[in-house]
């Protein structure tokens, strides 16, 4: 479903499998010599990878129902479907009220939310200016090549554009209403943890107490392992080349996602332009902070603070995080090394 990237880096789910790379889950290390049986299953949805790992006895119709709970939201969320709900919002001029389903308005009015929270850090009008920096979809620069900067101009107009400030949400009645008529809506940037929070409901409501649950590099874990061990993730090491293992994570009840700059860039003039689209300035950021993970309830808060943290900057960053008990771990760039910061928060998880 997702019209480009943005912010996000891939991801490697456990097992043997590949998904798009910031975190590795490792469902299969249990520490004893023969884990117990996890169930297991994955596909392709949503223009990406998921996977479900759990340790339960098997639940009649479970795959089809996580599938069709993933079809559903890339039926009502997707940019790429011309028909879907949220396509046509975009296409539509009318100032007026629009009514939407539940799930959708709600997924919009979080991100609302987390834009006015960040103070335009995380904004999902952003669109137009990833792809006018080359970093949207079909783009044909590949990472670390060479690329062209868009005129000062024409990086004023797609700024006019841009607002979250032009986007009302009514949860009570299902509605959404752009203020500015040619203002577009991409959740690319929230959509997949909100996906994940769709797959955990599924397996809740079946009565399914152990699993860890991935969306397109997106996690979220209820429960321990049938040993009784903690489902472990390994946030990646940010490098363009190789794919190393920077910190393990237990995760447990929790959810966890990761953005980055790191795959996605071009030089130009002997300058490295990012993917890291500043909302606020049309630019793309310049400081040392090469990925960012939060842990969260929810996948979709996840997701979203995850971005608005990457294009903040460490101190911004970390400012925002101690202030609102965000637990985030942050990998800095300092020459060819790294540096690591974490919030309270974060630190707390690490025990």
């Amino acid at each position: 479903m997702n019209r480009r990237s943005y912010l996000k880096s891939s991801l490697m789910v456990g097992g043997s499998l590949l998904l798009p790379p910031g975190v590795l889950s490792l469902a299969g290390c249990s520490g004893t010599a023969r884990p117990p049986e996890l169930g297991a299953f994955d596909g392709l949805v949503m223009g990406t990878g998921y996977s479900v790992r759990y340790g339960h006895a098997p639940v009649k119709g479970l795959e089809q129902a996580v599938l069709a709970a993933l079809q559903d939201v890339d039926t009502h969320m997707s940019t790429w479907k011309e028909n879907s709900e949220l396509s046509l919002l975009n296409r539509s001029t009318d100032s007026d009220w629009q009514p939407m389903s539940t799930a959708t308005t709600a997924v919009i009015a979080h991100a609302m939310q987390t834009s006015a929270n960040t103070d335009g850090a995380f904004d999902a009008t952003v669109g137009p200016l990833v792809d006018l920096w080359g970093f949207g979809a079909g783009s044909a620069v590949p990472a670390g090549g060479t690329g062209q900067r868009p005129a000062v101009q024409s990086i004023r107009q797609t700024m006019s554009r841009i607002g979250h400030e032009f986007i009302e949400v009514d949860v009570q009645t299902s509605s959404v209403r752009k203020r500015k008529p040619g203002i577009q809506i991409d959740l690319s940037g929230i959509a997949k943890g909100h996906a994940v929070d769709r797959v955990a409901a599924v397996l809740d409501e079946r009565g399914v107490d152990s699993y860890l649950v991935e969306v397109g590099g997106e996690l979220a874990a209820r429960g321990r392992k049938p040993d009784g061990s903690a489902w472990k993730v390994a946030i990646e090491k940010p490098a363009v080349a190789r794919r190393d293992v920077f910190r393990v994570l237990d995760l447990e009840n929790r959810a966890i996602a990761t953005s980055g700059d790191y795959r996605n860039f071009f030089h130009e003039g002997g300058k490295r332009y990012s993917h890291a689209i500043d909302p606020r300035t049309g630019q793309p950021v310049t400081h040392d902070l090469a990925s960012v993970s939060v842990v969260a309830q929810s996948a979709m808060a996840a997701d979203a603070l995850s971005t608005a943290l990457m294009i903040m900057g460490a101190d911004g960053a970390m400012a925002f995080a101690e202030q609102h008990d965000v637990a985030a771990q942050l990998i800095l760039k300092s020459g060819d090394a790294l540096a690591e910061r974490h919030s309270a928060a974060f630190s707390a998880l690490l025990g």
